[in-house]
């Protein structure tokens, strides 16, 4: 990878970190469906005037299915996840979950992509099946929350990093010949109408504050509508498998932000089932084998 592309990664990591905060703040007022519509409607609206200028609109027409399975596989469902989940967990915890990403396209690239299934990957496989084991059983003990509804949070976040997994590649299948931008904005779009036969039975009980409509406005420009213009711009440059090794930073950033703004503690089953979670997918992925890194 080049330089610049190893910027926009880390880049990338700070945004999508940020997130699970602004989810953990907004989600327990809004609601996971409010929260999201507002979320993808908000970044779609920030991003349609640059897709208006690039005045394309026979290609994304011509896409326009891919776009929308994009939109509800890679946008409305994987947010309704973590938005979910960020209602019980807290926001490092979540942030875990999403590092199991990788994890799963190792297993995706060997099923749908024929990649050969090595031992280095079963045992990445292994390692990243044992850090979640640890989360569940030792994050109990310091969740105020029940077994149920913690195991359906965490089975939300797995979920949702399933789900990038399988589409990441998709998108390099089906839309590479389109600019990020397009990507970005009608994925965002197709998310919104998808989520909307949902709204009218969950709407919020409340008027939300204002530190949770800085949140959801911080969620949709910064985590969502920047972000996606660098996630899609990287599949196209770099590939899907290493545009998803952002996974691998989004818990330093999430943990971080999270103790900083909302004094939660960084617990020890965080730190040995995440790194774990991150030693597996780092070995199924082949991180530590020697690569080239180009500077021009």
């Amino acid at each position: 990878m080049r330089v610049t592309d190893i910027v926009e990664l880390i880049v990338l990591a700070a945004l999508w970190g940020a997130s699970f905060l602004f989810m953990r703040i907004a989600a327990p007022v809004l609601g996971p469906v409010w929260l999201i519509e507002i979320r993808v409607v908000l970044a779609g609206l920030a991003l349609l005037p640059l897709l208006i200028r690039l005045n394309i609109w026979t290609e994304v027409r011509r896409q326009a299915i891919p776009l929308f399975i994009v939109g509800c596989l890679n946008s409305a469902i994987p947010f309704l996840c973590f938005a979910f989940a960020s209602v019980s967990l807290p926001a490092g915890f979540n942030s875990i979950l999403n590092a199991t990403v990788p994890l799963f396209a190792s297993v995706v690239a060997a099923i749908w992509l024929k990649e050969k299934f090595t031992i280095e990957r079963l045992i990445g496989f292994c390692l990243g099946f044992a850090g979640v084991v640890v989360l569940v059983g030792w994050e109990k003990l310091t969740i105020a929350t029940s077994l149920t509804t913690m195991i359906a949070s965490i089975g939300a976040g797995l979920t949702a990093s399933l789900l990038y997994a399988c589409m990441a590649p998709y998108i390099k299948w089906k839309l590479s010949d389109l600019p990020p931008i397009a990507i970005a904005t009608m994925s965002l779009f197709s998310a919104a109408i998808f989520l909307l036969p949902a709204l009218p039975f969950t709407a919020p009980k409340s008027f939300p504050s204002a530190i949770v409509l800085q949140s959801v406005l911080a969620l949709a420009l910064f985590s969502t509508a920047s972000a996606y213009l660098l996630f899609f711009r990287l599949i196209q440059n770099i590939g899907s498998t290493k545009a998803l090794t952002v996974a691998y930073l989004i818990p330093l950033f999430a943990m971080g932000f999270a103790a900083i703004f909302l004094k939660e503690t960084i617990t020890s089953s965080m730190v040995f089932g995440g790194g774990l979670i991150l030693l597996g997918t780092s070995i199924a992925n082949d991180l530590f084998k020697r690569k080239q890194i180009d500077f021009f």
